[in-house]
């Protein structure tokens, strides 16, 4: 009975990755392409600081979508991930999603920072908001997210196993498994964007409450508006995708819940649903 009902848990999760994957991979192509043509026609948002962090995150989750959920796909349709088969897709497999999203990430959270310094009624916070210092802060982090992922390449191989002789790609580092574990996933994956995220975003938005009081053109008011309300929508829709995951990965750690192989089913199922909706973070575009 209980095989048939961890069977059942197990296809459940592999239909919920092929069929709600597909439908967040085609929404967040389209969306993503339309959100970075609109932020890179208009030459109001050409020269804001916010509208080209905004650029940047919509065209890494475009790269995320086919990198992580493309293949994530495409690995429960054929129950095979190809990473056994090419150790140079075992490496880049792993490297250029975490890439993606932590530039992704990275240009939500100053996004949600600049829209506070925009609001402020400081000068030298607004002074910050400055399209050189925006691609500066870009090259920046991308820099630093390519050399924080590249233990990645150097890490995964190719690993055979002594009973069936079957090639997985696995991390052979002990103490970079535990950094994945415990450091990437929860705190820069999860929790500290959403952290950074609600707090500026909360603060941006209390700035727009105090409009009336400041002496601001009525165009960039309007457009300081028009992009804290998309940050702040990103802000809310961050929270409600990547904290249940968060949540559930969290859970993933705990072994003495995985030795019940029903439990560890049921988990394995609920990380699934979670993975879905975080991959949501890529895929909802707000436009205005």
């Amino acid at each position: 009975m209980s095989t048939t009902f961890i069977s059942s848990l197990n296809f459940a999760g592999r239909q919920i990755i092929i069929y709600g994957g597909t439908f967040v991979f085609i929404v967040g192509i389209i969306g993503g392409f339309f959100n970075t043509i609109v932020f890179l026609s208009l030459q109001t948002f050409r020269q804001s600081s916010c509208a080209f962090y905004l650029t940047i995150m919509s065209i890494m989750n475009i790269a995320q979508l086919f990198t992580t959920t493309l293949s994530r796909i495409i690995s429960n349709v054929y129950n095979n991930d190809g990473t056994d088969a090419s150790l140079f897709y075992c490496k880049f497999r792993f490297y250029l999603p975490t890439v993606c999203t932590m530039i992704s990430l990275t240009c939500f959270c100053l996004a949600t920072f600049d829209q506070y310094c925009a609001t402020s009624s400081r000068l030298y916070l607004q002074q910050l908001c400055n399209i050189k210092l925006a691609r500066r802060l870009v090259m920046l982090f991308t820099l630093i997210w390519i050399l924080h992922a590249t233990p990645f390449l150097i890490l995964f191989e190719h690993v055979s196993s002594p009973i069936t002789g079957k090639i997985t790609c696995t991390l052979t580092n002990v103490i970079y498994i535990q950094y994945r574990a415990y450091v990437i996933f929860p705190i820069f994956f999860s929790g500290l964007p959403l952290l950074i995220g609600t707090i500026f975003g909360s603060m941006a938005y209390y700035n727009t409450q105090q409009f009336t009081f400041y002496t601001i053109p009525l165009v960039r008011r309007e457009l300081d508006k028009q992009l804290t309300t998309m940050v702040l929508v990103q802000v809310a829709v961050s929270f409600f995708v990547l904290l249940p995951y968060c949540i559930v990965y969290i859970l993933t750690l705990n072994t003495s819940l995985n030795s019940d192989p029903v439990v560890n089913a049921e988990i394995q199922l609920s990380s699934n649903i979670t993975l879905i909706m975080y991959y949501l973070y890529f895929a909802v575009n707000i436009h205005l």
